[in-house]
């Protein structure tokens, strides 16, 4: 084996390792993340550029300088900070959502925007991404979730409603007609509709909301004596939120001030949930590799990685190169033929041949007549070893001993007995 010197210099190996173990650790983060895009399909979320997305009131948010998440883990939901929104689709899982909403409520508030519009992709070539246009309403079937409340959609033969009204401030409705309205029990109104009806309200509880009752002119002492109790705020028609309604000046700012009077707080998030709506990414590897069970295993692994990278950078002199697998010259020749004979179990045939050999060598040094037998030439070399003196057995001995032989050790021993009469001889 010869050494041979490294093709890279030690800096560019280290620089490859950084950027591959860099490469690894991007791609777990952003399979955890799903960052896929901004999630614009049509649908009725913060991601949906269309009449029945939310992206207009995110933007409007963002600009005023307030920090907003479109939240894709639905792990972090549970504990999110300041304002969650939830635009959850009609066939979504009411259980779930009260699982939520229950989980929150001494976190941080909530509000819940039933979807209304059916909608579908703008069949145009001038469309843009994300366009819609709405063909057909369904409320929602949210069973688990605000059972005690029923939701009502206009029909297009409905009378108007007369758009919103909060307070003293009016505003008008895209569709007047196909308006969502909510009733039951426990229900504080927010925002109704110029007949009365509501369309907007939060939760009757035991908590102490002094921005809602002012947003909405009710007494500012109403209320629970719960102040650490969040509200849950829902919003029946969603058309008082999504980008179809805010293109009316008056209803963006409306509906900017209920964010505003639901949040409380303008120093904490604004989070628009969008697991519900099929964009919810998976537990994020690179955070799951650190945490129970999965740390040991981790950390055992590192180690196992800084161990390796000791090993390569500080080896005791340069690689090494190996030789040929098969090596060149007689030795090797015999040396392979051997190992084949042996690996195939025959090595007692080799036995004659070889005393046959060593006799015809001996015949040919000490000149010995040609012509004769096997066996008239063995007693000719036996009797070369009686002139010469030489002790030991006589070669025709020895060679009928040898072509005996069964087991290797037994022919190795009875071989060497004959080479070293052809030694003696020679």
């Amino acid at each position: 084996m010869s050494a041979a010197a490294s093709p890279f210099p030690r800096s560019t190996v280290i620089g490859m390792l950084l950027v591959g173990a860099l490469a690894f650790v991007g791609l777990l983060w952003f399979m955890g993340n799903n960052t896929g895009g901004s999630g614009n399909n049509g649908g009725a979320h913060v991601g949906g550029y269309g009449l029945n997305g939310y992206a207009g009131i995110a933007r409007m948010l963002e600009d005023e300088g307030l920090d907003v998440i479109r939240q894709r883990n639905r792990k972090a939901l549970e504990s999110q900070n300041g304002l969650l929104i939830l635009t959850p689709p009609a066939e979504a899982d009411g259980k779930e959502i009260a699982r939520i909403i229950e989980t929150r409520r001494y976190i941080g508030p909530t509000i819940v925007v039933t979807p209304k519009w059916t909608a579908v992709g703008v069949n145009s070539q001038k469309a843009k991404r994300g366009w819609v246009q709405v063909i057909d309403t369904s409320a929602p079937n949210w069973q688990g979730f605000a059972d005690d409340v029923t939701v009502d959609i206009g029909t297009d033969k409905s009378p108007p409603v007369g758009g919103w009204r909060v307070g003293t401030r009016l505003g008008p409705l895209p569709d007047q007609r196909r308006v969502e309205t909510g009733s039951g029990k426990g229900l504080v109104p927010i925002i109704n509709a110029g007949n009365g009806k509501v369309l907007a309200a939060w939760l009757d509880d035991d908590g102490y909301y002094p921005a809602l009752n002012t947003f909405a002119g009710i007494n500012p002492a109403y209320g629970g004596e719960d102040e650490d109790r969040y509200p849950v705020v829902l919003v029946f028609e969603p058309d008082l939120l999504d980008n179809w309604g805010l293109a009316d000046k008056t209803t963006a700012l409306m509906a900017r001030d209920l964010i505003l009077a639901t949040a409380d707080n303008r120093s904490q998030p604004f989070a628009f949930d969008m697991t519900f709506n099929g964009f919810g990414a998976n537990r994020n590897l690179l955070t799951l590799a650190f945490e129970p069970p999965f740390l040991a295993a981790t950390l055992c692994l590192i180690l196992a990685a800084l161990a390796v990278a000791w090993r390569a950078f500080y080896r005791f002199g340069p690689a090494l190169q190996s030789g040929p697998e098969i090596a060149n010259g007689k030795a090797a020749l015999v040396a392979n033929a051997a190992g084949l004979i042996r690996r195939t179990g025959r090595v007692h045939l080799v036995a004659t041949p070889y005393a046959d050999a060593t006799r015809e060598r001996l015949a040919v040094v000490l000149g010995l007549p040609r012509g004769q037998s096997a066996e008239a030439i063995e007693k000719l070399i036996d009797a070369a070893q009686d002139r010469r003196g030489l002790g030991g057995p006589r070669f025709s001995a020895a060679a009928a001993h040898l072509r005996a032989a069964r087991k290797p050790h037994e022919l190795t021993r009875r071989a060497a007995v004959v080479h070293q009469i052809e030694k003696d001889l020679t």
